[in-house]
């Protein structure tokens, strides 16, 4: 099995050693088992990526995740069958088990406006995804640009280079997938959406410093590559193998 080959119904499950590392069941393209593996990288953790076919999922899965989606966290220390799910939860978790690297403030107020600041992204992340759907792509940047704008004010106002001060915190990461698929939008003409460089010059460079991150270039895909897969799955068969 490949790195990134995607277990399907029919297949077996993996076979690990008796290590008590953390397993991570997830899909290449998921930019919420995303957010997880961002988290694991970070922090450096030891872990065993499974990847899973989401439309035709091995009968093992289903039975071992109580959604039968992706991520799922299989803390094998904690004893069998004991898994987390949600994105959020998983990466709070994270966080708490594993403070050597902490990404959320230490102050709980800011701690509290962070998550604030992550459950707000959730209407982008509606909106970008309405727009990478469309066949049409007759796109209208107007609500993506206002939720954006939250941000670019946000990070201006901290006066750093990212969320979480001198280096990617939780709010970075929580937020980055969607950011690194705003590169797939494309206009009408076939040309790829771009920012106003003067109105989100923070963003913008937050973006650029994003890209430089040891846990973003671990995972990272670029604009054509998302925006493939994401035809693939128009055309009613996503190719998660496409790697």
């Amino acid at each position: 099995m490949s790195d990134t080959e995607h277990l399907t119904t029919g297949s077996t499950k993996p076979i690990f050693p008796d290590d008590g590392v953390l397993r991570l069941y997830s899909m290449r393209f998921c930019p919420y088992a995303h957010r997880v593996h961002l988290v694991l990288d970070a922090k450096n953790i030891p872990h065993h990526n499974i990847y899973i076919n989401l439309q035709a999922k091995p009968d093992w899965f289903t039975k071992m995740s109580s959604t039968a989606k992706v991520p799922a966290l299989e803390v094998v220390k904690e004893g069998e069958n004991t898994v987390l799910i949600e994105s959020l939860v998983i990466c709070d978790y994270l966080d708490e088990m594993y403070p050597e690297v902490p990404l959320y403030p230490t102050d709980p107020l800011k701690k509290a406006q962070d998550k604030i600041l992550v459950q707000r992204f959730g209407h982008f992340i509606t909106s970008l995804y309405k727009m990478l759907l469309d066949d049409k792509r007759e796109l209208d940047l107007t609500d993506l640009i206002t939720d954006l704008e939250i941000y670019e004010n946000e990070l201006k106002q901290r006066g750093s280079k990212f969320f979480g001060g001198s280096k990617p915190g939780m709010l970075d990461y929580m937020i980055w997938p969607w950011c690194e698929r705003f590169a797939a939008l494309k206009l009408g003409d076939g040309t790829q959406a771009e920012l106003d460089p003067q109105r989100f010059l923070t963003l913008l460079q937050w973006r650029d410093l994003m890209l430089q991150d040891k846990a973003v270039k671990i995972f990272y895909l670029d604009g054509e590559t998302h925006d493939k897969y994401m035809n693939s799955r128009k055309a009613g068969s996503a190719d998660y193998n496409m790697l």
